[in-house]
């Protein structure tokens, strides 16, 4: 059973470990197959399960159930949950649908933003609960950023990406995400920390690395995102199942092939 201790230990052995979205019991099973570290119930939800065109239609009912979904078929991979959107902009909120994702079977509660979360990180690890700050490109302020837009460039962005990420560390928080960001920045991040960092678009120098499963296996509506690689269709995949394309991953991942240069952003 992956822990926090384990992917602590990948870190400081320099093991690089996978994370993917999962959203129900099928390919839960397939991902214990397949040996995928963690597992993110993410509210991506909203649009490749649900149809939004963003995460923020997603409920916190929403997100406790597809949590139990995954957690009943799961049997060694880390679970991390989302709370979505405004469900902790109160501390009172936020505690209480914390337990609810904890109930549902989540291992590590994971949320969106900067040292403004620090109090509410504090708060949930007082109680044994453990966070994961997600920060960069957090796609619940879609509307303050003006869209999906590259995150840390700049030197005044980059030195506060790095400085939230150091407070809500110090604040308790177990895991970051680090989304959309320049390559170098995350690897700063990521040196900087004594926790482990999961990057998603922010080069191979963090220490695990998620994809959303349905962009991982060529499931895509438009434009691809710039850091996503088909692991279905992949030649190396020679059992062309699904299967096999987390398995890929998961070993892509490992050894350090992915995410190649052509996936991070400068």
């Amino acid at each position: 059973m992956t822990t926090l201790s384990t992917l602590n230990k990948f870190k400081k052995d320099g093991t690089k470990f996978t994370c993917l979205t999962c959203y129900d019991s099928m390919f839960a099973r397939m991902m214990d197959k397949a040996q995928i570290d963690t597992i993110l119930i993410g509210d991506s939800l909203g649009m490749v399960v649900q149809g939004h065109d963003s995460t923020l239609p997603v409920t916190v009912d929403d997100m406790v159930y597809h949590t139990a979904n995954v957690a009943r078929s799961n049997d060694s991979a880390l679970i991390l949950a989302d709370l979505p959107f405004m469900s902790y902009v109160t501390l009172p909120d936020a505690v209480i649908n914390s337990r609810r994702l904890m109930q549902a079977g989540a291992h590590v509660i994971k949320i969106e933003g900067g040292r403004e979360l620090c109090e509410l990180v504090t708060t949930l690890a007082q109680a044994g609960t453990p966070t994961c700050v997600h920060l960069g490109l957090t796609p619940q302020s879609v509307n303050v950023f003006g869209g999906y837009k590259i995150q840390g460039r700049g030197d005044a962005a980059a030195d506060k990406l790095l400085s939230d990420a150091k407070a809500v560390v110090a604040a308790g928080a177990a895991l970051l995400v680090l989304e959309c960001v320049p390559a170098d920045l995350a690897k700063a991040v990521t040196q900087a920390v004594a926790v482990p960092v999961i990057g998603i678009g922010a080069g191979a120098d963090t220490d695990g690395q998620v994809l959303v499963m349905h962009d991982m296996l060529g499931m895509v509506h438009g434009r691809v995102p710039r850091f996503v690689h088909d692991f279905l269709t992949d030649e190396r995949n020679t059992t062309h199942s699904i299967e096999g394309a987390f398995a890929l991953y998961q070993q892509s991942v490992r050894e350090g092939s992915f995410p190649a240069e052509q996936h991070q952003f400068s």
